[in-house]
């Protein structure tokens, strides 16, 4: 498995944990807001593991505002990096893809892509567009065994919800119908299913993974 984010330090405790769990973890740098990063990263995994057959493009960057007074470097900050990025990386694997005839690409949406948010236009508007990108890529390599998938998260326990205050978290759980947010887990077990053989007839399609929060 080949893990590739800016933070090293997180890496490097992702990759001690599979390794722990008796897997392969390989760690590369990567910028999503380069595309001479993305190329030189994946050009290394493939040195090391091989072609590519299951990509998830799992990036996620906020510069929230109101759209009002947003700056232009915050819009394309978080588009670039969302979804740019997402497409430049799956650029690198789709000729060895087809060639293979077989490969997954999962992108990681969002339930604010599907249903929009207020002080998120750019973040909203990344996540909108990978879902675009997600049906586009379905239709284009669907014929050469390829699938392409999203799962749309809906409120999840991680660093980027963490610092929400406890008020807003109590409105944001009258809203979602399991009244719980969601674990990291539930996520990793859509990407599981979505990369799967068992999996194999389904492209195109956004897994919503949210609670309930958006049906």
């Amino acid at each position: 498995m080949v893990l590739a984010a800016r933070n090293r330090g997180k890496l490097e405790e992702v990759a001690a944990e599979i390794r722990a769990a008796g897997r392969q973890a390989f760690i590369v740098d990567i910028d999503l807001g380069s595309s001479e990063s993305i190329k030189t990263a994946f050009a290394k995994a493939h040195t090391e593991f091989g072609p590519t057959e299951i990509l998830v493009n799992n990036a996620g960057v906020t510069k929230d505002g109101l759209a009002v007074r947003m700056k232009p470097e915050d819009w394309h900050y978080v588009l670039n990096t969302n979804l740019t990025g997402a497409f430049l990386c799956t650029q690198q694997v789709l000729q060895l893809m087809m060639k293979a005839r077989w490969g997954r690409v999962i992108n990681i949406t969002s339930v604010v892509g599907e249903m929009g948010n207020a002080g998120q236009a750019n973040y909203a508007s990344s996540k909108a567009g990978l879902i675009g990108l997600t049906k586009s890529l379905a239709q284009e390599l669907g014929s050469r065994g390829v699938t392409v998938n999203a799962v749309a998260p809906g409120f999840v326990q991680t660093d980027m919800t963490g610092v929400l205050t406890d008020e807003i978290r109590e409105k944001l759980l009258l809203n979602i119908p399991l009244r719980r947010m969601g674990d990291p887990k539930d996520v990793a077990a859509a990407v599981q299913f979505l990369a799967s053989e068992e999996a194999g007839y389904v492209t195109g399609h956004v897994l919503d993974v949210n609670g309930g929060l958006y049906m």
